[in-house]
């Protein structure tokens, strides 16, 4: 039953002094409008209205009924109005989940940016490097690197993620750089480790362009981006990164490239959102805005290919 919507019709009758004057104005026949009304007063067991000779008027039920629901009545239609306005502007909460590292480099950072030309906008950053179920947490959407496998999901790639093999100089000046993928497993490796479990194969292209397969070791293992490069920085061991986290490092020589012969297939930077069939303005409104940013990606130089 539309009880908000009979309890509005009763307010509009209250206000128009009649059941005819009511109906005209919310585009119903007199019969339906009175229907209604006897619908109301059965559901809630009272009578609302009598009738002078002239006007319709409350009942001290009616009254009261009139005094407490016009509030609720009104905070209802501000309701649909404001989801009304923020389906066709830029405004609400964008809640975004993204990973640790790169969010905190690439994503957190433009956010004031952003903000400034969507005043009516708040944002939510999640900075976590597990990958969550964004219908189940709420999330309008996720910045997700490397494959996707979930194809319930929308996707949009931003950037190529381009993946290498980097040390420091003074762990290749110790241990000498490898000179064939094979030679990885006479090295100290650094390891990614994560939902997938820790990731000592490592897969190269070879000169023939054809991919192979190495499976490497090492002292130390972690599931956080910065974790890792910081050890490659202190000569723990060989290290493979994408370019967006070390380009900096490699700018200015404390890493090094390692077996840039043998080169790592490259991945894709994502915005991931749910399968909706209207995404909210505010949704394409940052995922159009990361696209501009990362066009070229600022870890590359201009012209990369």
């Amino acid at each position: 039953m539309d009880r908000v919507g009979d309890l509005a019709l009763f307010l509009r009758v209250l206000d128009l002094g009649s059941i005819t004057a009511a109906a005209r104005s919310l585009d119903l026949s007199v019969a339906v409008a009175s229907q209604r009304l006897k619908r109301l007063e059965r559901d809630l067991g009272v009578r609302l209205l009598h009738r002078t000779t002239r006007r319709l008027h409350p009942t001290p039920e009616g009254a009261e009924l009139a005094q407490r629901g016009r509030l609720l009545v009104e905070e209802i239609e501000a309701l649909g109005a404001g989801l009304r306005e923020s389906a066709q502007q830029v405004a609400g909460t964008l809640r975004v989940t993204a990973s640790a590292s790169f969010g905190r480099q690439y994503i957190a950072r433009l956010l004031p940016e952003f903000l400034d030309l969507h005043p009516r906008l708040r944002v939510s950053l999640d900075l976590d490097d597990r990958y969550v179920d964004l219908v189940g947490a709420g999330f309008d959407l996720a910045i997700r690197i490397g494959a996707l496998g979930d194809s319930s999901l929308v996707s949009r790639q931003l950037a190529v993620n381009r993946r290498l093999l980097c040390a420091s100089p003074d762990y290749l000046a110790r241990r000498g750089a490898p000179a064939t993928p094979a030679d990885l497993a006479g090295h100290d490796c650094v390891l990614l480790t994560g939902r997938d479990g820790r990731q000592d194969v490592w897969t190269l292209q070879g000169t023939d362009g054809q991919r192979m397969e190495v499976r490497v070791a090492g002292r130390f293992e972690s599931n956080y981006g910065e974790a890792l490069r910081d050890a490659a920085l202190a000569g723990l061991g060989i290290a493979l990164h994408s370019t967006w986290h070390v380009h900096e490092d490699l700018r200015a020589g404390r890493l090094l490239p390692v077996l840039s012969g043998f080169p790592v297939p490259s991945s894709g930077i994502h915005a991931v959102m749910p399968g909706r069939r209207q995404v909210p303005p505010r949704v394409r409104a940052f995922v159009e805005f990361l696209a501009g940013r990362f066009a070229p990606p600022p870890w590359e130089p201009a012209g990369a290919g």
